[in-house]
């Protein structure tokens, strides 16, 4: 690449800017055509392997046109890198071992975004696989990141597709609330819904109880896991329609 070199810090600075911004609208673009390709939705295991894989081609790239700004020998630069990679590289094994598990996992499909697995007592739906760590989504919404290297060398569960999603709903109620008439309209609600599975039965469940209020937990389990979230809102809200009215309902 043939890149002007300058010595004025104001012009080189207005360089580095331009390319900085132009590799993140690349970066963007490619992730938005990525998600459009609707024909890869089951499984978009691959379709993140390649994305990643631009994103940091684009990245590389930038950085290499901002050194060339500063008239930094890329071949020079190349070949430093290489003699002080041996050394880098024993530092950053964890990486290094990550990174071509990630290729792993991705290219051999043992695991796939969607795949509800269970490693090291962490039980989860596969949200996604990147070059270097597998995200896991468990049945409360938290996201684990689980490194490459233990989805490749450690044991793990891997469960039969359609793995239930279970939502869990923690809700506190006055203590004039009678829980068992609770139960009965709450579990009635939750059954009316299509997406909401019949079995495992939806329940409630008690927790603790104080001078204040009676805590409880609502569980029940849906078809789908991306409207997890969705049905988790409609429900808390249907329990705050029915405190609300202090467990008088129809």
């Amino acid at each position: 690449m043939n890149i002007p070199t300058t010595n004025d810090p104001k012009i080189a600075l207005i360089y580095i800017l331009v390319i900085i911004i132009a590799a993140s609208i690349l970066t963007r673009v490619v992730a938005s055509l990525m998600n459009r390709m609707n024909r890869f939705k089951k499984d978009m295991t691959g379709i993140y392997l390649v994305r990643d894989i631009i994103n940091y081609i684009i990245y590389f790239i930038a950085l290499m046109v901002i050194l060339q700004i500063f008239g930094i020998n890329l071949a020079g630069t190349l070949l430093s890198l290489g003699i002080v990679g041996i050394a880098v590289s024993f530092a950053a094994k964890d990486i290094i071992s990550n990174l071509f598990s990630g290729i792993i996992l991705i290219l051999g499909k043992s695991v796939k975004v969607g795949d509800t697995i269970e490693v090291k007592g962490k039980k989860g739906v596969v949200e996604r696989i990147t070059l270097r760590s597998t995200i896991i989504v468990d049945d409360i919404g938290v996201r684990d990141h689980i490194p490459n290297s233990t989805m490749t060398n450690d044991p793990y569960l891997q469960y039969k597709a359609p793995e239930k999603y279970r939502v869990d709903i923690i809700a506190g109620l006055a203590l004039d609330v009678d829980i068992e008439e609770f139960r009965d309209h709450i579990t009635k609600r939750i059954s009316e819904y299509d997406e909401i599975l019949k079995d495992p039965t939806p329940d409630v469940y008690a927790r603790e109880i104080s001078f204040k209020q009676s805590k409880v937990k609502v569980s029940f389990w849906v078809k789908d896991f991306n409207s997890k979230d969705k049905y988790k809102l409609i429900i808390t809200n249907e329990i705050r329609k029915y405190v609300e009215n202090e467990g008088k309902h129809e």
